[in-house]
């Protein structure tokens, strides 16, 4: 049984949590951190110094943090080959993707769109600045636009550790009130995953709690 520490509306927590239900794994998640609190107890720094969620236990094993090095430990302890594969440069070439999807578009989107849209007063909100994010953001979802033209998923023809990384923050970038560009591949690769039941249960989930 996986214990995750993690309020449902973290990003990162979304991530690892729509991976574990693609595995099919038993888990239980605790609220914590934002409006729950609870990262700044003795207990928590324990097992996160960074105090920072997601945090994973599996068994005994110690606490795991960083939602990237969750997803590769949960990738190589349960996944099936398809995800992430046992050949060296298969693997490479799918984790070269969740790299990708980790310092271009979450580092892309998180903070300079989704905080300054949503979890920034109106008055205090800065459209310029907005808009040269979402140009941004968007010159590195072209490259991911191209290479759906032929792919259906971001590092091939199944759902991989790549897909996780990066599909989990197209539900915010679709639902967000931007104006965006038109992608017509990355839209329709966002329209497959919004069909799996995973994405929908960890992924599609209402962020209101974080609007300023």
């Amino acid at each position: 049984m996986l214990t995750i520490w993690g309020r449902k509306t973290s990003s990162n927590v979304q991530a690892v949590m729509w991976c574990v239900e693609e595995l099919g794994l038993p888990f239980k998640r605790l609220d914590i951190g934002h409006k729950f609190g609870g990262t700044d107890t003795p207990e928590f720094i324990a097992m996160n110094p960074n105090q920072t969620v997601p945090v994973l236990q599996d068994g005994s094993h110690s606490p795991l943090w960083e939602s990237g090095a969750i997803l590769r430990y949960l990738a190589t302890a349960y996944a099936p080959d398809s995800f992430w594969p046992a050949n060296l440069l298969a693997r490479t070439e799918v984790d070269r993707w969740a790299e990708w999807a980790k310092i271009n578009v979450a580092l892309g989107f998180t903070t300079p769109v989704f905080w300054r849209v949503v979890r920034t007063p109106v008055a205090n909100r800065d459209p310029k600045a907005i808009a040269e994010a979402v140009a941004a953001l968007e010159a590195k979802l072209r490259i991911a636009d191209k290479r759906l033209g032929h792919l259906r998923f971001i590092a091939g023809s199944e759902l991989t550790l790549a897909d996780i990384q990066f599909g989990h923050l197209l539900y915010r970038y679709f639902e967000i009130d931007i104006a965006r560009a038109d992608l017509p591949n990355l839209a329709r690769y966002y329209q497959d995953l919004t069909t799996r039941p995973a994405y929908q249960s960890h992924v599609m989930i209402s962020y209101e709690d974080l609007r300023a």
